[in-house]
């Protein structure tokens, strides 16, 4: 009887394992335990059944602040830059990702931008997608709103109101749907990556004959230009530099 009961605890108990692991609220609870009792490698190895599991960019920012806290460096950069380019609207996330890039060895100076073009993409950054789209919904719905009291008013300041109103919600709601347009396009075409080696010589051709022409070190952020060769990547880093390095070198974001 004894070893009935000993059976029956244990079948009981690999059962609610197995439970536990395929519950995602579980295993974030778990997750968020391991990180504030500092048992960062525990907490790494659940966030990271997780991101598996789902796409919430709170997932990825915290196992990249766990990465952080296990100075792996070049983890940390690339899980919080998926963090940010799933929302890149979140304070803590930009500010975490700023704190680890002034960890890493490489400090690139980014190419010139027109300032238009920096003012522009603060813009698209200011909301993530899923926000652009409630704004832009909620604009349209309020420029129904305000053209029906411009058609069916019989006060004329209410009709001015309303067509100043109208054109002003659609013009913002033109504006949000291109900014939501720009991100999503921005996500799905700008391919980048992070170095993962402690150090990368970049080659002139996709050859380990090519010319070497200069050194990038790990937690760099590259952006990928052509992924066509088996096992090179032509690469851009921020200052506009080009060159091949092996795709073992790097993961993308």
């Amino acid at each position: 009887m004894k070893r009935f009961i000993i059976i029956m605890s244990c079948l009981i108990s690999f059962a609610s394992d197995i439970l536990a692991n395929d519950n995602p609220n579980v295993l974030k609870a778990q997750a968020d335990s391991a990180y504030s009792h500092e048992q960062y490698d525990k907490a790494i190895k659940l966030y990271e059944q997780l991101a598996k599991k789902t796409s919430d960019y709170k997932i990825f920012y915290n196992l990249g602040c766990a990465y952080y806290r296990t100075d792996n460096i070049s983890k940390s950069v690339l899980w919080l830059e998926r963090a940010a380019q799933m929302n890149p609207s979140d304070e803590d996330v930009r500010f975490n990702l700023t704190l680890v890039r002034n960890k890493t060895i490489d400090k690139i100076t980014p190419r010139h931008e027109m300032i238009f073009v920096s003012v522009f993409r603060k813009l698209v950054n200011l909301m993530s997608l899923k926000s652009w789209s409630v704004v832009c919904i909620s604009l349209f719905i309020l420029s129904f709103v305000f053209v029906s009291l411009f058609l069916f008013s019989n006060v004329l300041s209410l009709r001015k109101i309303g067509l100043l109103m109208f054109l002003l919600c659609l013009t913002l709601c033109i504006l949000g749907n291109i900014c939501a347009y720009q991100q999503r396009s921005m996500a799905e075409n700008h391919i980048s990556g992070i170095i993962m080696s402690p150090a990368v010589t970049v080659k002139s051709t996709p050859t380990e004959s090519g010319n070497d022409l200069f050194v990038i070190h790990e937690g760099t952020c590259v952006e990928i230009r052509d992924s066509s060769m088996k096992d090179w990547y032509e690469i851009q880093i921020a200052d506009g530099k080009i060159g091949w390095i092996q795709k073992k070198t790097l993961e993308l974001i």
